[in-house]
This record gives C-alpha cells, structure tokens and sequence, in this order.
C-alpha cells in the first residue's frame, strides 16, 4: 500500500515534464539547425533584389537563432519548476514563457536599432523602423509556432511513454511464461527428496524460500546483475541436492559489474536447460561453465556443458527458454543485444551479449 502513491506521483511528473531538456547538446543543436533552415526560407521568401537576400538572411538568422536559445535556455532552466505542474499548467507557463521572450527579445532588438544601430554603423535597413509592426508579427508568430511545438513535444512524449509501457507489459507476459515452469521443476524435485532424504528436501525448501523472496514475489522487470546471479545460484543449490556430485557448475564471474541491470530471470533458465537437456541425461554426470566478463560497453555471459546424444533429440524446451530471453533482452535493448548458439558436437554454448548499464555495487565473489 505504501508504495502506490509515489508511484501515481512519479507517473504525473512524466505527464508534465514532456517538454524536451534544452540543456543538452543535442536540443541546442536542433535550435541551431531549425534556426538557420528557417532563416533562409524567410529570406528567400522576402526578398525583393539580388543585393537584398544576403541582408535579409543575416538580420533574420541572427534574430531567429538569439530568440531560439534564449527561448531554450529559459524552458532549460524553468524545466524543474515546470515538471512540478499540472499537464495543462505546465503547458501553459511554457507557452508563457515562449510568448515572452520572443516580446523581450524584440523589444531590445527594435531599441538597440534606435538608439545604438547608427551610432555603430550598422546599415539603416538592418532593424526594424515602426514598433507594433514589429512586435507584434512575432508575438503572433511565437504563440502559433510555440502551441505547435508543445503539442509536438506532447504528442511526440506520449507515443515514447505507451511504447515504454507495452515493452514492459511484454516483457512481464515472458517472464510469466518462465516463472510457472521454474517452480514446477523446482516443486519437483523436493517432492523427490522428501521421499529420499528429507534433511534436504528441507534445506531445498528453505533454497525454494529465498528464490520466492529474490525474484518470484518481485515485480521488477530488471534487476542487478548481483540479484540475477544470487537467484541462479540458489537454483543450482537445489538441483545440486537432487544430483548430488554429478552436477559441478564453475562459476567466472568476477570480473562482471555487479550493478548491471539486466532483465529479471535471465541466467536461470540458461541454467535450468544445462542441467536438464546437458549434465541430467549424462550417467556420469559433467560441469557447468559460466563465464561472464565485460568487454568495452557490452556484457559478456556464457554458459556451457557438455551433450549427450539423447538431449540432443529433444531441444523445443531449451529454444522456447532462448526465444524467451532474447524477446526479452530485445526489448530491454532494441537492438544493442545478441543471443548465440555454438554448438561444436560435443558441447553446447549459449552466448549472451548485451550493453552494460552502470550502477553500484561490491565485486562480484566466485564460489
């Protein structure tokens, strides 16, 4: 319960700070370019001679670029107070603020004319001569173009936040498809050591618990790479209990970042299917390798173990699990990820590769 109202909270601050931040670099280019592309179309459209357009071209793009970042610099800095406002009212100040930059911006244009322009020796046809025929054109002109543009800003922050929430809608719809049958086989094999060892049917129901606790009562669509390693490796417990030294997993992980996010359940399944179609079948049992490592900006993970002939006939279990993951790891990453399969005969290896996004956490520990 406690947990709704920051949500609906944070929810409303996305509604209202759709407009784009204008403190970065690539907004200020954008007002640069539009700048520049629109002073030459007035240009062109205004001139009267062949010796007008290159002054009316300089007057215009210098009027055009100076009211663009002033008008950004003003939303830039207002951004924080405006996200703190209602949809309609934040709308309303940035029309607002809009409005009056472009008036303030010309009033000092059309004064310096009169005032300094012939002192300075600029040409008499470079600023405006008559006040409210000048003033207010661009007035008109910033509330028409200003209205348009946040209805693009709007229109444009809607279209990103349902795409937003359908991947996360999806990405909830595969992971449901993992968790049921993750739990089945886990059930499964407890219920086989109760009748066998009931000592450790206890220690795999305790195991069972945490995973409850780590990753199937949490509704997070990603998490660490710490937690995603913590819940394959209480899988292992389990299944260790069940095949007791014909499984061996060798884990080399230490060199990952531990603050990675990742989507939820993403080694498990990898896991699952190594021990399942790979080491169970084999009479003598094998290991398990899982590498990871991170090479420049991507995510390395692989996990390997050896095939008998018999897990080899069967593989719609193992491609459901992979077409899983990399839905998944897709729409996480649209395209920045990959999923590869070697297989060399006598060894199967799943190849996971996706971009590293920062955060915090303690060296990863090998066991």
């Amino acid at each position: 319960m406690s947990r709704h109202p920051p949500v609906a909270s944070a929810a409303g601050d996305e509604r209202s700070s759709y407009i784009p931040d204008f403190c970065e670099a690539p907004a200020v280019l954008a007002i640069v370019l539009l700048a520049a592309l629109l002073a030459v179309v007035l240009a062109l459209a205004r001139r009267s001679g062949h010796g007008d357009f290159w002054l009316e071209l300089a007057r215009t793009s210098g009027y055009l670029l100076w009211t663009g970042l002033l008008c950004g610099a003003v939303l830039c800095k207002a951004r924080p107070w405006l996200a703190r406002q209602t949809l309609e009212s934040s709308s309303l100040a940035s029309l607002g603020l809009i409005v009056g930059t472009v008036a303030l911006v010309s009033e000092c244009v059309y004064w310096f004319g009169r005032s300094w322009a012939v002192r300075l020796g600029f040409p008499s046809d470079m600023f405006p001569r008559d006040h409210w025929s000048f003033l207010l054109p661009n007035l008109g002109i910033a509330a028409i173009v200003g209205a348009l543009a946040l209805r693009y800003f709007y229109v444009a922050s809607e279209w990103k936040r349902s795409v937003e929430l359908e991947a996360r809608a999806r990405i909830r719809a595969l992971q449901a498809r993992i968790r049921p049958h993750f739990l089945y086989n886990s059930m499964n094999t407890i219920a086989a050591l109760t009748r066998t060892d009931p000592a450790r049917a206890e220690e795999a129901i305790e195991d069972l618990a945490d995973l409850f606790r780590v990753s199937l009562s949490d509704s997070r669509a990603q998490i660490s790479l710490r937690e995603e390693l913590e819940v394959a490796r209480i899988y292992q417990r389990i299944e260790q209990l069940r095949l007791g030294s014909r499984l061996k997993v060798r884990w080399q992980v230490g060199e990952l970042p531990p603050g990675a996010v990742v989507p939820s359940l993403l080694l498990q399944p990898l896991l699952e299917n190594a021990i399942g179609h790979g080491i169970e079948p084999l009479p003598e049992g094998g290991t398990v390798e899982v590498d990871g490592r991170l090479e420049g900006d991507s995510v390395l993970i692989e996990v390997s173990n050896p095939v008998s002939r018999i897990a080899r006939a069967v593989r719609s279990g193992n491609r459901m699990a992979l077409d899983n993951i990399r839905q998944r790891l897709e729409l996480a990453f649209p395209g920045r990820s990959s999923v590869e399969v070697l297989d060399d005969g006598d060894d199967y290896r799943v190849r996971l590769r996706f971009p590293h996004v920062p955060g915090t956490g303690s060296p990863l520990q090998e066991p």
